[in-house]
């Protein structure tokens, strides 16, 4: 909205000082203050509010870890409302509206927000571990992706030099290495942001586990956004140029400060959990984020953390359908750890700081070609 109005002033030759709103940087800082302060802001009001509303706030696994049914028990959930507040608000306030990347985003992320909070609603109001059918979920998230995609290949301003690149997947390392599977990619795009918000989704099972590891991919791929959106940047780095998906970068701050407003509320002891809501929405954003930048393949070494987590499961559930036997001790694997005898707190940070090694590789692989 800012940035409207930056575009209508200076046209007329007001308020010099609101040339500061076209530099994309600038506005990214300023979409982190506001996300956060919004989330902060709503943070104790909406907690007690949602006490009041949930009573025995979300439920437990009865076969899960002992202590969490003891110590987590009655901590509300449906936390992502506060984030998403703050997200889309920090979005729509500074990033360029008329940037089909931004609405993209926007998109999956309110989509899957709203996706997760009706499977969080079931599942407080039946008391069950259980929300919205699988399939059912999986076919709307599916739906969402694709309109997505469908999006940034219909609007986008198409790269000068190689105007086939919004149906391409590229590759880190070899420069000149791009796959034009033409409209198959909505497909493609699709699994890529359906997997991501899941990956995130199983990943979200302790206090601040999941929040940090998405501000960090959230960085990184502002960063990426950044500089593929830039041609300059993006010719020295022998980067495939994308135009206009810079801005995307602000996204990336509001999603930043966002997590760092949660933060406050969700470090252990955590007042109140993200649920689905937050946790879906999230996944699919860093999701639709790495297909807006051609930086698909790339996802899986940034959010390699969230790969793990969903290979856990899916080993867990191999293993025991094909041989009656557990490859972890529980799965997703951040509970194997806590059943080794690892406090929740040391499995939390452990993990953040595998996220930011993981994050380090996939940047560097920008300068590898």
């Amino acid at each position: 909205m800012f940035y409207w109005l930056w575009v209508q002033l200076s046209a007329d030759g007001y308020v010099p000082v609101l040339n500061l709103l076209k530099y994309q940087t600038f506005r990214t800082g300023l979409a982190i203050f506001t996300a956060q302060f919004i989330v902060v802001a709503l943070g104790s009001r909406f907690i007690r509010w949602m006490q009041a509303k949930q009573g025995k706030g979300q439920p437990i696994r009865a076969e899960g870890i002992e202590r969490h049914i003891v110590e987590k028990a009655g901590t509300p959930t449906m936390g992502g409302v506060m984030i998403l507040a703050g997200l889309l608000a920090g979005t729509l306030l500074w990033s360029d509206l008329s940037n089909p990347y931004v609405w993209a985003v926007v998109l999956v992320t309110a989509g899957y927000g709203v996706l997760g909070f009706l499977d969080d609603y079931a599942k407080v109001t039946r008391q069950t571990t259980e929300g919205v059918s699988g399939r059912v979920r999986l076919l709307l998230e599916t739906l969402i992706a694709m309109a997505a995609v469908a999006i940034i290949i219909l609007f986008a301003a198409k790269p000068p030099e190689s105007p086939e690149l919004l149906t391409s997947v590229t590759f880190p390392i070899f420069k000149q290495a791009v796959l034009d599977l033409n409209w198959f990619y909505l497909l493609f795009g699709a699994f890529i942001i359906v997997g991501a918000a899941n990956a995130v989704n199983f990943t979200d099972g302790l206090d601040g586990l999941a929040t940090v590891p998405v501000m960090i991919a959230a960085a990184a791929y502002g960063l990426i956004a950044y500089l593929v959106g830039n041609f300059v940047f993006s010719n020295y780095l022998q980067l495939h140029f994308v135009p206009g998906v810079g801005e995307i970068a602000v996204f990336c701050g509001a999603l930043i400060g966002a997590g760092l407003g949660f933060l406050w509320y969700n470090a252990p002891p955590a007042k109140i959990f993200m649920g689905d809501t937050g946790s879906l929405a999230l996944g699919g954003a860093v999701g639709t984020i790495a297909v807006a930048t051609r930086h698909e393949i790339i996802l899986s070494i940034i959010g390699g953390l969230f790969v793990a987590e969903t290979l856990s499961v899916m080993i867990q559930v191999a293993s025991f359908k094909l041989t009656g036997k557990r490859v972890f001790r529980m799965a997703p694997v951040h509970h194997h750890f806590e059943k080794l005898g690892w406090s929740e707190s040391t499995v939390v940070i452990r993990f953040w700081i595998v996220a930011v090694m993981l994050a380090l590789v996939g940047l560097a692989t920008l300068k590898l070609r």
